[in-house]
């Protein structure tokens, strides 16, 4: 059969793809049939990994000449792919950040696909960038930022990250260079000692230096430790990154007293409030982040407690023309883009192509309204308080610090590593939570992270008793 002869379907082999026919109708029935099915499942297990022995035994080669079709490919994907992936939405996922996306939130994910959105320039997708913005707009407002401020969605905290702290150095250089001034030798950047791994792998790409200011007792970066990195450092110290929630504990640094110094220091305040910045939703978590209204830069990771879907941070600039001036790309094919006034997201982070990730999360918002969000990020907060204090009850076990937002760290006396991670495994074969062992100072620990709101405390109470 020639390339111009159609299948027996009636559809030209070249254009099978892509047409609307018999095959794709199926196919689109197939994908949301499961989807549904996922989505509305209020007993999806957990699930775990399996080697690649096992993945290969049972789903074997995939990708033939002929293709194995639809219905054969998402049955792969149902029975034996996805009970290979440990379900991250589900309530006893209490490991690292988990995510929570609203029903909403993953629904509307299903529409951004469909829907073709390409979300990088206001020229191509102006609906979703205003309906993106109006949900920075939002979230630039409850971290007291000013109503000029804004930014766009990119894929991760490293990511936003990266993308501020370029700008911090970009704005430096202009700065100095208006001045008349020497760029320094070497660009530093002032951090906490437990500073997201983010913030080094930043450096690297920038090929820039880490100054790494040991925390107070509680684990914050303060004030009178940066300025004496600030004095120490002098303008070569062009940014100060401050944590607001740190993934490992959930501290928030003292923002206040860093921000105080911008009085007397010229630097950038950026706030990686990846996991943690969420909290200044809610009344319980606000007063921790006193100082934020004054950050230059800042980043929330929607994917971990603002109950969006995998993959989207927000970044988000005090003076949105620096991120533009760091980070626009220029090539004859863009000028189209880049000589007007539009506001395209290409233009604020350090990428050009990007999906319009923010676009679940403003549907969700639209949809609930603020004043759910509070409840369900309140709702987390008291429940770490809940079951900090049932754990220090219990004769056996201690609290490495008490929580300031939702992550919980606690040990078992006489356990080593190797019974952390043997009932870690346990707990996880049983189906019963995903709990991974962690460590802190050298000493062995685990720790509960409580982003969604269906997790309850008897759930937690539970995994304490198999202690």
């Amino acid at each position: 059969m020639s390339k111009r002869e159609k299948t027996q379907t009636g559809v030209a082999p070249a254009n099978r793809m892509h047409t609307v026919s018999e095959e794709t109708g199926q196919i689109v029935d197939l994908v949301l049939d499961y989807s549904r099915r996922r989505m509305l499942g209020s007993d999806t297990p957990l699930d775990k990994p399996m080697s690649l022995t096992e993945l290969t035994r049972l789903a074997g080669s995939t990708i033939t000449e002929d293709g194995i079709g639809a219905r054969r490919a998402l049955g792969l994907f149902e029975n034996v792919l996805a009970p290979a992936c440990i379900t991250t939405d589900h309530p006893q996922y209490l490991s690292f950040i988990p995510t929570a996306p609203t029903k909403a939130a993953t629904a509307f994910d299903l529409v951004v696909s469909a829907s073709a959105v390409y979300g990088g320039s206001w020229l191509e997708g102006s609906g979703a960038v205003y309906a993106e913005n109006q949900a920075l707009a939002w979230l630039a407002a409850e971290f007291g930022l000013p109503s000029t401020a804004g930014g766009v969605f990119v894929q991760g905290g490293t990511l936003g990250n990266l993308s501020a702290l370029v700008a911090a150095r970009e704005n430096a250089k202009r700065a100095r260079a208006e001045r008349g001034d020497e760029t320094p030798i070497r660009w530093k950047i002032v951090c906490s000692g437990e500073a997201h791994s983010s913030i080094a792998s930043a450096a690297r790409v920038m090929d820039v230096d880490v100054v790494a200011v040991r925390p107070d007792e509680f684990g914050r970066l303060a004030g009178g430790a940066v300025r004496e990195a600030l004095d120490e450092h002098g303008e070569s110290a062009f940014v100060v990154v401050a944590t607001g929630g740190s993934t490992n504990f959930g501290i928030v640094d003292d923002i206040a007293s860093i921000a105080a110094l911008k009085d007397d220091h010229e630097f950038w305040l950026h706030i990686d409030g990846a996991y943690g910045l969420a909290a200044m939703l809610s009344p319980i978590g606000r007063p921790y982040f006193a100082g934020v209204e004054r950050a230059d830069s800042v980043i929330v990771d929607p994917h971990k407690w603002l109950f969006a879907p995998f993959d989207a941070c927000a970044l988000i600039y005090r003076e949105p023309e620096f991120g533009r001036l760091a980070h626009t790309q220029h090539a004859e094919y863009l000028d189209t883009l880049t000589q007007t006034p539009d506001w395209s997201p290409s233009d604020y982070a350090a990428h050009l192509t990007r999906r319009a990730r923010g676009l679940p999360l403003w549907f969700s918002l639209a949809t609930y309204g603020g004043g759910a969000y509070r409840s369900a990020l309140t709702a987390s907060l008291q429940l770490a308080r809940d079951i900090a204090a049932e754990i220090e009850r219990r004769p056996k076990l201690r609290l490495v610090r008490a929580p300031q937002l939702s992550i919980v760290v606690f040990e078992r006396d006489g356990w080593a590593a190797a019974d952390y991670e043997a009932w870690s495994a346990r707990l996880l074969n049983e189906q019963r939570a995903f709990v991974t062992p962690s460590s802190h100072a050298g000493r062995p620990n685990t720790r509960f992270a409580i982003v969604n709101p269906m997790t309850t405390f008897e759930q937690l109470v539970g995994i304490l008793d198999s202690m």
